[in-house]
């Protein structure tokens, strides 16, 4: 028993000669730290936006191929039978495609605008 109170009074003692010392080391640590923060933000503000321009790119791209393909698939089926369609039934078919086809085009140059930015 007095082993391991002994062996408690010496680590009492270390910890108390060392332990102003590891507070100041830390404390200076943690300023020197504060620096690194601002220039990882820095850093991610930088490069957060270059990263995402080809996702945003892309994205456009797969829209604009969606709509063009529901536009080539109506106006194929529109094409393999015309003469099924009522008359109101064929202008809003027709008023389809062209809004499916105009959404596809512009998407595709949007993503077109935002990689040659």
């Amino acid at each position: 028993m007095s082993n391991h109170a002994s062996k408690a009074r010496v680590a009492g003692r270390l910890v108390a000669r060392w332990l102003p010392a590891a507070k100041q080391s830390g404390q200076a640590a943690a300023k020197q730290w504060v620096p690194g923060a601002r220039q990882s933000g820095l850093f991610i503000k930088h490069v957060l936006p270059a990263a995402l321009k080809p996702i945003h790119s892309l994205w456009h791209e797969v829209l604009g191929f969606i709509f063009l393909a529901l536009a080539a698939v109506v106006g194929w089926g529109l094409w393999r039978r015309p003469g099924r369609l009522e008359p109101m039934q064929f202008i809003l078919v027709v008023v389809f495609i062209a809004v499916m086809a105009g959404y596809g085009i512009s998407s595709i140059l949007k993503s077109r605008r935002i990689s040659r930015s």
